[in-house]
């Protein structure tokens, strides 16, 4: 009869100890030193630089540029106290934003000929009502 420990005696490594393939040790962890080099250069490295330029993008922020903020938001940096920045949306609205919320810098928003339209009958009925 044929019995499954005869098998697993059949399949046991020789008594020299040595069993099966024997190789260099550090051969069975190239594939994943390789997998590690890859993801450094492919996801890792290029997440850095885009963080440093970032860093450097809110360190050099001055009065009078134009940010976008993560939220959507366009406005002018008129005033900076440390990292909060006051933020012109218009010269009625200023609000606060950290400064690790600015996404980028942009430029000034263009504004269509019938916004200026509008925005200039606002302004002339203030100066005709004596504001």
């Amino acid at each position: 009869m044929y019995s499954i420990l005869g098998v697993a005696y059949a399949m046991a490594p020789s008594a020299g100890g040595e069993g099966g393939e024997s190789g260099n040790p550090l051969m069975a962890f190239a594939p994943l030193i390789l997998m590690f080099v890859i993801f450094y250069f492919l996801l890792i490295r290029p997440q850095q630089k885009k963080a440093k330029q970032h860093r450097e993008l809110l360190g050099a922020l001055k009065k009078g540029d134009w940010v976008l903020t993560n939220g959507g938001i366009i406005g002018k940096v008129v005033d900076m106290d440390g990292d909060v920045l006051d933020i012109e949306l218009n010269p009625s609205n200023v609000i606060k934003v950290s400064r690790g919320y600015v996404a980028g810098t942009t430029e000034p928003p263009v504004r269509s000929d019938r916004r200026r339209k509008k925005e200039d009958e606002v302004a002339e009925d203030a100066v005709e009502a004596g504001e």
